[in-house]
């Protein structure tokens, strides 16, 4: 079977210090991530990237499973930072600002970020990232960080239908295929700096950065929760990654991310 990505070119031109130091690539696995997991308890280095061309087991926050056929972008990172849980929570932030400044540089999209770990482009969704931690002895031992992209594929051949009016792919975008080997470096790439950031400075200056290309400010949202609905206004992302909203009511509420989906809605309420 021919690879989709060349990793010894990846290797050749690759300028990071750390993340992709080693990259191990298959045809297809279940997940990125546990794969990534399984590695990282077994001591596996920071920096170390799992990529494959098609997961048969995606999956995205919240249990929701990532239809992931070939020519996808599917990769998981393993990081091991000196930082407490409620820090290490907010690579998401710069796992996301580093693909959309890489699909800027790239392909000039205008992409968006969307709380707390899409990008979107033209409304819909063109990548996923899932942020797994694990803790050992009260200490941060690695954070997974793991990236869905929509690229080469048409999404109404390749993606149910029920997922065709949320998502998109860089091919339907742009009419053409990507080279994956391409994208793949910028994003490595992007990501290592920011983390870089993220480590020296903290999350705030990452999180500013998010904050710019998120278009869902000032808009009506409603956040579902399990069995909990809520629906206000989307006012900001505070520094410690939670969604600000200002309710129906009048009352202003802080959601955090780790078990609620956000979705703009069509019926925008005035705010006094």
């Amino acid at each position: 079977m021919k690879k989709t990505i060349n990793i010894d070119k990846i290797h050749e031109g690759l300028c990071t210090k750390h993340i992709g130091a080693r990259i191990i690539f298959l045809h297809e696995t279940s997940s990125t991530n546990d794969l990534a997991k399984e590695l990282a308890f077994s001591g596996s280095p920071e920096g170390t990237v799992v990529l494959a061309e098609a997961q048969t087991n995606g999956r995205g926050r919240l249990g929701r499973e990532w239809v992931s056929p070939r020519g996808g972008l599917y990769f998981s990172v393993i990081l091991r930072p000196r930082l407490a849980a409620s820090e290490a929570a907010k690579l998401v932030f710069a796992a996301g600002l580093a693909v959309v400044e890489a699909l800027d540089e790239l392909y000039c999209l205008r992409t968006e970020t969307k709380w707390p770990n899409d990008v979107i482009v033209n409304g819909r969704k063109v990548c996923g990232i899932l942020s797994e931690m694990n803790m050992r002895n009260g200490l941060m031992d690695f954070v997974v960080v793991g990236f869905g992209v929509n690229a080469n594929f048409d999404i109404k051949k390749a993606l149910p239908e029920p997922l065709w009016a949320n998502a998109t792919s860089l091919w339907t975008e742009l009419g053409r295929k990507i080279e994956l080997g391409a994208l793949f470096k910028e994003v490595l790439e992007r990501l290592e700096k920011l983390y870089n950031s993220f480590l020296k400075n903290g999350s705030s200056p990452v999180l500013r950065e998010w904050k710019k290309h998120a278009a869902f400010f000032g808009e009506y949202v409603e956040v579902i929760s399990g069995n909990e609905y809520l629906s206000g206004l989307a006012l900001d992302i505070e520094d410690d990654g939670s969604l600000t909203i200002k309710l129906d009511d009048g009352k202003v509420k802080h959601v955090f991310a780790g078990d609620v989906s956000l979705r703009r809605k069509s019926n925008p309420m005035s705010f006094k």
